[in-house]
């Protein structure tokens, strides 16, 4: 595969620029690329987003990461903004996959971190992404596990791995594992750990341990899907 050149964006600065794609090459082989959304509430370059790309990175995975519209704007002056509708949300990410597919070969994967991942996953299929990768799922919104958001999951067809904390406030593991799910779907739970995958103190693990296993498990799982 043929590595594009890195986007030069002055993130300490503020100095992203709406459209541009921060890559991540991995540091020996990169086979596989993952194209990375963020969550709801923070940008691409968080703490948690920078630490998975990296740990993605040394394991052999290019990492392509962006942000939606409302999250470059923020990032601009400094505004917090709701996300976008999720039409706006969902074009963006169909903008960046063709700009992704025009410039790579080889499997091409996209997911994210929660809401990121979500939007990814409504339209997985339709992409023909050949992997999608979830970590921390918002299977419902907060204090309402009766209005789950799991109907087209039921469906996939994309091959999928949903990294989740066992005591995830927006889908934990007694609430998931009474949805029904596409036999599509792999799941990686992570002991005693929240939707960041930050684990209670007293459970012995501690939160790098748990992003180490959760980009064991994504490397192992696009492995896999790349033959």
């Amino acid at each position: 595969m043929s590595n594009p050149p890195s986007t030069n964006i002055d993130l300490g600065q503020g100095q992203y620029r709406p459209g541009e794609l921060l890559w991540q090459h991995a540091t020996a082989g990169g086979r596989f690329t993952l194209i990375l959304a963020h969550g709801a509430g923070a940008p691409m370059d968080s703490d948690f987003m920078q630490g998975m790309a990296e740990r993605l990175a040394e394991r052999g995975v290019n990492v392509v990461r962006f942000e939606f519209a409302y999250m470059a704007a923020r990032r601009l002056d400094g505004r917090r903004r709701p996300p976008n509708p999720q039409a706006q949300l969902l074009e963006r990410w169909r903008e960046v996959h063709a700009q992704v597919r025009a410039r790579v070969d080889g499997p091409l994967a996209i997911g994210g971190k929660s809401m990121g991942g979500r939007m990814a996953s409504l339209l997985a299929d339709e992409l023909g992404a050949d992997a999608l990768v979830c970590l921390g799922y918002p299977f419902h919104a907060a204090g309402k596990p009766e209005k789950p958001r799991v109907g087209h999951l039921a469906e996939l067809r994309t091959p999928t791995l949903i990294v989740q904390g066992e005591r995830d406030a927006l889908g934990n593991r007694p609430t998931v594992e009474g949805y029904r799910l596409s036999g599509a779907i792999e799941l990686c739970w992570l002991p005693a750990a929240d939707h960041d995958l930050k684990p209670l103190k007293a459970s012995g693990y501690s939160h790098a341990q748990h992003l180490d296993r959760a980009a064991d498990a994504v490397v192992g799982f696009l492995t896999r899907m790349a033959g």
